[in-house]
């Protein structure tokens, strides 16, 4: 079990005049059948006018002599009481665009230098729960240059961040061994490892 450096002191009720980032929300609407029906969810309250999603997930693979390695992070998240494998991510800041973004919290997070190079459709993280969305963007670090040697994250003062990588070729094993560590496993980067599997069961690749 990995060790939490970051402690958990209590949980409760929210007072919705203390939500800063979010709110629940009470939808009413009609099914199919025209019946009556209402929906408990929650809703951010930082999305920018200006911008169609929430924030951006990272996907950078650094090419390494050994083969390509997916960049990823261990962060403690408070709403599981666990430290998460996750790729990085963020929130996209007013007048952003979602590629800004990526390259923007990438040198952040990693202190790697990136170029944005393709971005995903608009996703949902759990659609049931919350209208919480974002983009993936795939951004490509050029290991040759002087910035990359060395790369140094400029982390906030909440931030607590330990960068690694894992190999493409071994990441669904990998995944379940860090599980197995008493890590948890990001939605977004085990339904990567998942479509891994997935190709090479049927050789789409």
């Amino acid at each position: 079990m990995p060790e939490l450096k970051s402690k958990l002191l209590s949980r409760g009720p929210l007072d919705p005049k203390e939500a800063e980032w979010k709110t629940l929300v009470k939808t009413t609407y009609l099914d199919p059948n025209g019946v009556k029906r209402t929906w408990e969810s929650a809703e951010r309250l930082t999305r920018p006018a200006s911008s169609a999603v929430d924030g951006v997930g990272v996907m950078t693979i650094l090419h390494k002599p050994t083969g390509p390695e997916l960049l990823l992070q261990k962060q403690y998240r408070p709403p599981i009481n666990q430290i998460v494998v996750e790729v990085p991510a963020g929130m996209v800041d007013a007048g952003e665009t979602v590629e800004q973004c990526a390259v923007r919290e990438l040198k952040e997070e990693t202190g790697y230098v990136g170029v944005a190079k393709k971005t995903s459709p608009i996703m949902y993280n759990d659609p049931g729960f919350s209208n919480t969305n974002f983009n993936l963007v795939h951004v490509d670090v050029d290991m040759s240059l002087p910035q990359n040697q060395n790369p140094q994250p400029e982390l906030e003062e909440n931030e607590f961040i330990e960068c690694f990588t894992l190999p493409l070729s071994s990441l669904y094993d990998d995944l379940k061994r860090l599980e197995k560590e008493g890590y948890a496993i990001d939605a977004g980067v085990g339904s990567l490892a998942e479509g891994i599997q997935v190709a090479r069961r049927f050789q789409l690749c």
